[in-house]
Formats: structure tokens, C-alpha cells, sequence
């Protein structure tokens, strides 16, 4: 079960806007101040740890650039809902641990509602409109890739279980 605060996007925010270009030359630390800033200059200097990252239609299109993946996880960011996601930002986003959970029920979720996933069954219960939404239910394969942290500890650790 995952509980957060929701900050709230629209549809086709893409990798340019994730993680503005002028600073991808930075070391990802300093770039993270930047991620989303041209839509809100908040969202690197107010997001916390736990809160959760929701979108419309068509999350992280654009670029493959990992970038953007990398600075939201750099902010904090573990789990991202949306109704849908470009398919390279999705794979990204699992690769480093982000928990990426397709909802077709976003335009109904605002910004700094409190929100509880269940991954496991596929409810997302918004606690501040005592609504609840269908999502996708989330792979035994994908969760074992964001629980160790992303896919290279993932399979570190299975390396390590066949060596034993």
C-alpha cells in the first residue's frame, strides 16, 4: 500500500518538460532542480519523499533520454500514476525503481489530494473525495524489479542468490 500527496499534471508532459535539455549536461543532482520547471517552478523545491507524481495521457513522451526518469528519482519520486505513459519513459521508470501505475481515472484525482495505492489489487482510494479508481494491477515481475531498487540491484541480487 503506498499513501501520498498528489501533485497533479495534464496530458503529454514529455521528457523535454520532465527534464529540461539546457541542463542535461549537469551531474543529475543539480539537474533535479530544474525537473518540470517549465510548468512549475515548485515541483523540484516542494516535492517530498512519499508524494505521489500523477499525469494524464502520454507521460514522458518525447526523447528516450534517461534523464528524466533519473531526476524525478533524484526529487524523490517512487511512484508515478497516469493514464498512460510512453512506452520508453515506463521501461526507464521501472529500470530505477519508480513504481509506474497506469490509471484511466486521473482527470478525476487533483492536486494535493491524498492518495492510496494498492498495487496489488488495483484500487486507488482517493482519501480527500472518498472516491475510488480502478488501475492496473501491478506484475509479481515488476514488483520484484522496484522493490530491490531498479532492474541492475535486481539482478545483482539474483546473481548473488545462484552464486550462493
Amino acid at each position: 500500500m503506498i499513501r501520498g500527496k498528489v501533485w497533479k499534471y495534464g496530458d503529454n508532459i514529455n521528457t523535454d518538460i520532465i527534464s529540461p535539455p539546457a541542463y542535461m549536461e549537469l551531474p543529475i543532482k543539480e539537474a533535479a532542480k530544474y525537473a518540470m520547471s517549465p510548468i512549475d517552478e515548485n515541483f523540484a523545491k516542494e516535492f517530498k519523499e512519499g508524494d505521489i507524481l500523477v499525469a494524464g495521457k502520454n507521460l514522458g513522451s518525447g526523447s528516450s533520454r534517461e534523464t528524466a526518469p533519473l531526476t524525478l528519482y533524484e526529487l524523490g519520486v517512487r511512484t508515478i500514476v497516469a493514464q498512460s505513459f510512453a512506452r520508453i519513459f515506463y521501461r526507464n521508470a521501472v529500470n530505477i525503481g519508480i513504481l509506474a501505475i497506469e490509471c484511466p481515472e486521473t482527470d478525476r484525482i487533483e492536486m494535493g489530494d491524498i492518495i492510496e495505492i494498492n498495487y496489488e489489487n488495483g484500487i486507488i482510494n482517493n482519501l480527500t473525495k472518498n472516491e475510488k479508481y480502478k488501475c492496473d494491477k501491478i506484475p509479481d515481475h515488476i514488483m520484484a524489479i522496484i522493490k530491490e531498487g531498479g532492474l541492475i540491484n535486481y539482478i545483482v541480487k539474483k546473481l548473488q542468490n545462484k552464486s550462493s
